[in-house]
């Protein structure tokens, strides 16, 4: 006979530990499971992050691919805009062209007929009256008359109304295109264009490469033959190719209107050929050279030793043409994020503007320049940064100073 094991009852303590361990294992599965969802989240943001991280380099390449669209486009249509501009100015010069032709026919017509009843006592009839057959058949005429007109023309006459009055032409264009006219008016005589040839051209090809480099640039200057003359005897240096090419460039654009219209058949300033090659190898100044530049050396009635140490520091500093720190103004100078610069730039309304289109610039004005007190030439009254240099009667500012 067996007998079953007694079991042993359970106490409180019993009980309490069985809830504890009870409790303790259903802590650890939490933790077990938090730790596991922390997981799951962190491999779904990594995954997130690499697709993102993926995403953004697509965007990056297809950026870099428009960019490059982006360009070429906007240079397009800066080109477009150009080649508009260019086109819009092209047909207003043509419209003015056609009006002053008309302008030119009518009083054609109008001292025909004066003529024409000084000439013949029947009354004349007027354009109303005659036939149109008879008007067209006069009209081939008229027009060659006109040319015949336009080729007396003077040199003088055909620049002034083709170039100097033309308000699309710089101030620079206008002035280099008057000193070239003084000069072959002084060699050759104010001449209609129909009487100018080739030959003219070479005799004064000839005699600008005789001229001294310093002509022009002196109050007491020889007559022109006179100082190639003079150039010759003493052995002066001569102007440069480059200088002789600009004098043909501004006639050459002159006689392109005039072959454009039919005033002159031929271009006698085109297809010549200029040695560029420069004369002069620029060096450095020396120490003993800059020396001479110090105010103690420096003696001139109209201009000030403060207005000479300013724009010695410009010029040391900047590196600004002489011109451009002549023509200075105080508005010229710009704070541009923070920055003090020269605004160099044109000034239509005195005449003047940059070298070239690229010289219209901004110049950051070096901290020791501002140290030396440029800042001081600004004056609320005063048009000009240095007020007191004067100008010369060619209308150049500064000339004295040079």
């Amino acid at each position: 006979m067996t007998t079953e094991p007694t079991q042993k009852a359970l106490t409180a303590a019993d009980i309490i530990r069985f809830y504890e361990q009870f409790v303790k294992d259903w802590e650890n599965y939490h933790n077990v499971r938090l730790k596991e969802e922390e997981t799951k989240h962190s491999v779904e943001m990594a995954q997130k992050i690499l697709q993102t991280k993926a995403y953004m380099q697509q965007v990056d390449n297809f950026l870099d691919i428009i960019a490059g669209h982006f360009e070429q486009t906007d240079a397009f249509l800066a080109t477009l805009k150009q080649v508009q501009a260019v086109n819009t100015a092209v047909s207003k010069t043509r419209e003015g062209m056609l009006r002053d032709e008309i302008a030119g026919l009518r009083k054609l017509v109008v001292d025909i007929k004066a003529s024409s009843s000084a000439i013949t006592s029947a009354p004349a009839l007027s354009d109303e009256e005659r036939p149109e057959s008879e008007l067209l058949q006069a009209l081939p005429s008229l027009i060659k008359e006109n040319r015949k007109k336009a080729k007396a023309q003077t040199i003088s006459a055909m620049a002034q109304r083709f170039v100097l009055n033309d308000a699309s032409k710089s101030a620079d264009t206008i002035k280099g295109t008057k000193t070239t006219l003084d000069l072959f008016i002084e060699a050759f005589g104010d001449l209609p264009v129909g009487q100018v040839s080739g030959t003219t051209a070479g005799d004064f090809h000839d005699l600008l490469l005789g001229l001294p480099a310093t002509h022009g640039k002196s109050k007491n200057r020889l007559p022109i033959r006179d100082a190639v003359k003079a150039a010759k005897e003493q052995g002066l240096e001569t102007v440069s190719g480059k200088t002789v090419k600009n004098h043909f460039s501004r006639l050459s654009s002159l006689w392109s209107v005039l072959v454009q219209r039919e005033i002159v058949a031929k271009n006698p300033w085109v297809q010549w050929s200029f040695n560029t090659a420069k004369k002069i190898e620029r060096r450095c100044w020396t120490d003993e050279e800059l020396a001479l530049l110090t105010p103690d050396q420096w003696e001139h009635r109209g201009i000030s030793r403060r207005t000479y140490a300013g724009m010695v520091n410009v010029a040391l500093y900047t590196g600004l043409r002489l011109g451009e720190i002549c023509n200075l103004r105080g508005q010229d100078i710009e704070n541009i994020q923070g920055v003090a610069c020269f605004h160099v730039r044109p000034h239509p309304e005195d005449g003047w503007s940059p070298k070239s289109a690229a010289g219209t610039r901004l110049v950051p004005i070096h901290s020791q320049l501002i140290k030396s007190g440029i800042m001081s030439f600004l004056k609320p009254e005063q048009h000009f940064l240095f007020p007191d240099l004067p100008t010369s009667s060619e209308g150049v500012r500064g000339a004295a100073f040079g």
